[in-house]
């Protein structure tokens, strides 16, 4: 295949994992975008990005004591870094299914945790199960965000210990 074919090719081809989080490192990095994202000290801000080979992206800022509540992103893949501040994730290490349940109890051992301090990130795979904290109480933090393919829907659930609660449906048309 001649060298130009091989380039298209190889743009036309989804993003990795690995692309969307060296993409959210290097937009974190970014000082004078993250500045200009206003922050709100009473709820979450953000700011719609254009991602790397039909990704969305967002800048999201966090108030002290805020977070997403657990959630997955409707089967796409995706990374996410910390810019401004310091972010907890916990997670599950267990696919769970997308269809034809409303309750589920979790397994031992499959929480995970992480902390993610300014210029840190993480990528995670389709069946990504999580929530996100700033944990701080006087300290905004501030996030770049990609997925791919662009959310079709995003899964919101509800935990009490190891119970896992279906609770609603989230389309773009309410968030974007």
């Amino acid at each position: 295949m001649p060298r130009t074919a091989a380039r298209s090719a190889a743009r036309s081809a989804p993003p990795s994992a690995a692309e969307l989080l060296e993409f959210v490192r290097r937009t974190a990095a970014d000082a004078a975008l993250v500045a200009s994202l206003p922050l709100d000290p009473q709820g979450r801000t953000w700011s719609r990005l254009e991602g790397p080979g039909g990704s969305e992206a967002w800048l999201i800022g966090w108030p002290p004591g805020t977070g997403t509540g657990w959630h997955d992103h409707g089967g796409s893949q995706g990374a996410f870094a910390t810019a401004a501040g310091s972010l907890r994730e916990e997670s599950l290490a267990a696919r769970i299914p997308t269809e034809g349940w409303k309750t589920l109890e979790l397994a031992d051992g499959v929480d995970r945790e992480r902390h993610l301090t300014a210029g840190r990130g993480r990528a995670f795979g389709a069946h990504h199960v999580h929530q996100v904290l700033n944990e701080s109480t006087d300290e905004h933090a501030v996030s770049v965000h990609a997925y791919y393919p662009p959310l079709p829907m995003m899964r919101r659930y509800s935990r009490t210990g190891a119970v896992l609660r279906l609770e609603h449906v989230e389309h773009p048309e309410e968030w974007q």
